[in-house]
């Protein structure tokens, strides 16, 4: 155990180093990508088509950076044994060890824009909620739900290498359809069921209520956590039953 702990952080630790080695802004850049798709969305959605949404700036990053920790996961989990066959073909490597330290490293990137949510949250006059005790529920769901399908592309990709393709076109739909850039209640009422069968929507909807409302809503606390417990319990089987392929495969 302690193996496979310490080789964990090594991993997430490379990962981190790999990152910020040659980049002087390190911090910037972890949320310059959010804030400006997030200004870029504010010019064109509120300002030229004139959504009605209160504090729509503060909206707006609360549900990017959550996002942007899904979208670079995902997309980066493809390709994530590819690209480490010299751990994956060593017999004493726990090899799930290598997309965990991926998803930690953007948990850390995800964890270190909090601050600038919270400004904001400030900033628009939104006082420091209780309910913000909620917050690491939320971050563990979401870490169970992006770890389970991050084990299920990986393991995939080496079988079916057009995978990576579909996550990128599957991403782009997904991104639209949660309620990143409108809230859960702009859908009509005859398609609201909808946002149940979206793993990411309770997750996005959580820290839109967080940040803004000062309160969550328990069943999309409930409904986040067993879409988490779900899909890393069905990520972990997947990657169970092709692994002991991967080696003769790559």
């Amino acid at each position: 155990m302690n193996i496979w702990y310490d080789q964990l952080i090594e991993l997430t630790k490379k990962e981190l180093r790999a990152r910020y080695k040659t980049y002087f802004f390190g911090y910037f850049w972890s949320v310059a990508n959010p804030l400006v798709l997030a200004l870029t969305f504010y010019f064109a959605l509120k300002m030229v088509m004139k959504i009605q949404i209160e504090d729509y700036p503060l909206f707006l990053i609360s549900g990017l950076f959550p996002w942007q920790w899904v979208a670079n996961s995902l997309s980066g989990s493809a390709n994530i044994f590819i690209n480490n066959v010299s751990l994956i073909k060593k017999l004493n490597f726990r090899r799930e060890l290598i997309p965990l330290s991926m998803i930690l490293n953007d948990l850390f990137h995800f964890c270190v824009s909090i601050p600038i949510i919270l400004l904001f949250s400030l900033h628009y006059g939104k006082p420091v909620s209780f309910s913000l005790i909620f917050l690491p529920v939320v971050i563990v769901s979401q870490f169970m739900i992006v770890y389970g399908l991050s084990l299920a592309i990986s393991s995939i990709n080496l079988f079916f290498r057009d995978l990576e393709r579909i996550v990128t076109i599957i991403l782009t739909i997904l991104f639209y359809t949660t309620p990143v850039l409108y809230p859960h209640t702009y859908l009509p009422e005859n398609y609201s069921y909808v946002i149940y069968f979206n793993p990411m929507s309770p997750v996005i909807i959580l820290y839109h209520q967080l940040f803004l409302e000062g309160f969550v809503q328990m069943k999309f606390l409930f409904l986040s956590f067993c879409y988490g417990v779900v899909i890393l319990s069905i990520g972990y089987y997947i990657y169970n039953s092709l692994k002991w392929k991967f080696a003769e495969i790559l």
